[in-house]
C-alpha cells in the first residue's frame, strides 16, 4: 500500500478528480488527508468498467478466483498494523477493535475464497412430473453481474470484505460506495485486491454523498443487486429505488439481551459490557437493551454500572482505550438527546449520559418503557437501558415490544443468559429476531454465519456462503431424450 494521495478506482485506473473532500479523525477532529469526489462521470465510467470487469470475472475459473482472494488474505496479514492504523484514524474506533476487525477480515476474505469452490446446481429428478419421464434436468448456478456495494462507517474493512469478497468469489464484478467519513480502508483493500491479481476492472471504487452517488448506484439499470448495510429509513428508499434489481438490506436495530435467575452472572457481566459499549455501541448488533430477571436485578445492575464506570475512555490510539469518540458531533448530539429525553419522560440515568470532548461516557439508564425512543428507536451509542421482569414469558414479551414500538420494528439479534434449557429453545422460537445467542450478548459474529435480521432489519443474509446465494441466479437446464 502506497503512502500516496488517494485516488478513486475506475475501470482498472486510479483516478483523480476535480473535487475532493476531507477525511478526519474522529478523536481530535485533525485532517488525515483528501479523497476525490465521484461525480456523475465517474459513476457512469465505474459502471461501464465494472461490466467489462465481469465479461472476465465471469469466465475466471472458480480455482483463480479462490487464488485471488487467499493472496489478497495473505496480503491483509502482512499489512495488518496499516490498516489497523487506518481503521484507528478514520473511524475512531479503538486499537483493540481495530485490530480485531482486520484479524476478521482476514477470515471472511478465505472464506469467500473456500465458498469459490463449492458454488453449485443440483440434478433435478424430471420424471416426477407426468409426462417428462424422458427429461433429464439439472441446475446451475451463475453469477448476477454488476453489484452496487454500499457500506457503512463502523466496521469499514470487514462489512466491506462481506460484500465484496463474495461477490468476487461468485464470480460479479462490484462498484463499491464506501461511506464518505472512511473511504481509506476500502481504498486500501483495493490495492490489496489488484497486487493479489484481480482483474483491474472488477472492482471499481467511488466516493461521494449517498444521497447523490449512492442513489445513482441504485438507479442504474445496469447494476444488477444493490447491497447495502445502513439504517432502516435509507434501505427503505433503496427497496423502493431500486427496481427489479436484486437487493440484500442490513439495516439497523436496537438489540437486546434477557438474563434470567438461572444465568451466569459473571459471564453475563462481561459480555454485555463489551455488547453494550464496544465501539461506542456504534455498532447495528449492539446491545442496547437489558431484560433482568428481578431476583438478580439488583446485583446485576450494580456490578453493571460499577463495569461501565470502570472502561478506559480516550484516545482510541491507544490499546488500553476501551471507549473512543463518536463518529461525528451529530452523532454524539444525537446520543446525548436520547439519554435528555428518557430523563425529562422519568428515567433515571445511573451512570453517564454526558460526553467529555467528542466522546460520549457509558451511560446506564433505568425506569424505562418500551415507547421511549432510547428504548424502541436504534441509539447508535454507549446507551444501555435496564428493565426488569417476573417471568421468562414476561421477558420475551417485554423484548418484542421493545423492538416494535417505535418507527421501525426491528428484529435483528438478542441474547439470552441462561442454563434452563427450556428457556433457551423457547427464546429461539419465539424472539422475533434473525439472530438467536444462547449464554451471549446480541453483539456477536462469525463471519461464516448467516447473519440478517427479520422484519424492518433486513432482507437477505451474509456471511459468504449466503452472500453468494444473493448474488447468484439459477438456470434450469432441461434434456428432452424422447
Amino acid at each position: 500500500m502506497t503512502d500516496t494521495q488517494p485516488k478513486l478506482l475506475v475501470a482498472g485506473k486510479w483516478v483523480e478528480t476535480s473535487k475532493t473532500m476531507p477525511v478526519r479523525n474522529p478523536y481530535d477532529d485533525s485532517r488525515i488527508t483528501e479523497v476525490p469526489v465521484a461525480g456523475p462521470g465517474e459513476v457512469e465510467a465505474a459502471i461501464t468498467g465494472a461490466q467489462a470487469g465481469f465479461d472476465e470475472m465471469r469466465r475466471l475459473p472458480a480455482h483463480k478466483r479462490t487464488k485471488v482472494l487467499y493472496r489478497c488474505a495473505e496480503l491483509m496479514e502482512q499489512h495488518q498494523q496499516e490498516l489497523t492504523d487506518t481503521i484507528i484514524k478514520e473511524s475512531g474506533k479503538p486499537r483493540r477493535y481495530a485490530g480485531a476487525e482486520v484479524k476478521r477480515a482476514v477470515q471472511t476474505l478465505r472464506f469467500a475464497a473456500e465458498e469459490a469452490k463449492r458454488i453449485h446446481g443440483e440434478t433435478v429428478p424430471m420424471d416426477a412430473a407426468p409426462g417428462s419421464e424422458k427429461r433429464r434436468g439439472f441446475f446451475i448456478r451463475q453469477p448476477l453481474g454488476v453489484i452496487a456495494a454500499i457500506t457503512p462507517f463502523n466496521f469499514p474493512l470487514n462489512l466491506v470484505c462481506h460484500k465484496v469478497a463474495p461477490a468476487l468469489a461468485a464470480g460479479n464484478a462490484v462498484v463499491l460506495k464506501p461511506a464518505s467519513a472512511t473511504p481509506l480502508s476500502s481504498l486500501n483493500l483495493g490495492e490489496l485486491l489488484l497486487e493479489a491479481g484481480l482483474p483491474p476492472k472488477a472492482l471499481n471504487i467511488i466516493v461521494g454523498p449517498g444521497s447523490t452517488i449512492g442513489a445513482a448506484l441504485v438507479r442504474a439499470a445496469r447494476v444488477r443487486m444493490v447491497t447495502f448495510t445502513g439504517s432502516a429509513a435509507v434501505g427503505q428508499t433503496i427497496k423502493a429505488e431500486s427496481g427489479l434489481k436484486r437487493v440484500a438490506l442490513e439495516l439497523g436495530s436496537n438489540s437486546g439481551a434477557v438474563i434470567d435467575e438461572t444465568a451466569n452472572l459473571d459471564a453475563a457481566l462481561a459480555r454485555c459490557l463489551i455488547g453494550g459499549f464496544a465501539y461506542s455501541g456504534q455498532v447495528c448488533i449492539h446491545t442496547q437493551r437489558l431484560y433482568l430477571h428481578q431476583s438478580i436485578a439488583e446485583q446485576f445492575t450494580s456490578r453493571f454500572v460499577k463495569g461501565a464506570e470502570n472502561l478506559v475512555c480516550g484516545n482510541p490510539a491507544l490499546q488500553e482505550t476501551e471507549i473512543g469518540p463518536m463518529i461525528n458531533q451529530a452523532a454524539l448530539e444525537r446520543g446525548l438527546a436520547l439519554t435528555e429525553q428518557a430523563r425529562s419522560a422519568g428515567a433515571r440515568i445511573l451512570c453517564g449520559g454526558k460526553a467529555e470532548a467528542n466522546i460520549l461516557l457509558p451511560t446506564v439508564i433505568t425506569d424505562v418503557r418500551p415507547d421511549m425512543k432510547v428504548v424502541c428507536e436504534e441509539s447508535f451509542a454507549p446507551i444501555v437501558t435496564i428493565e426488569t421482569f417476573s417471568s421468562f414469558d414476561e421477558a420475551i414479551a417485554k423484548f418484542n415490544q421493545g423492538s416494535s414500538s417505535g418507527t421501525y420494528d426491528y428484529g435483528l439479534a438478542a441474547g439470552v443468559f441462561t442454563t434452563d434449557i427450556n428457556h433457551a429453545l423457547q427464546a429461539a422460537e419465539e424472539l422475533e429476531v434473525g439472530n438467536v445467542y444462547i449464554n451471549d450478548s446480541a453483539t456477536f459474529r462469525a463471519d461464516h454465519q448467516p447473519y440478517g435480521g427479520t422484519k424492518d432489519s433486513g432482507l437477505g443474509r451474509e456471511g459468504p456462503r449466503f452472500a453468494i446465494e444473493e448474488m447468484t441466479e439459477i438456470k434450469m437446464v432441461s434434456f428432452n431424450l424422447g
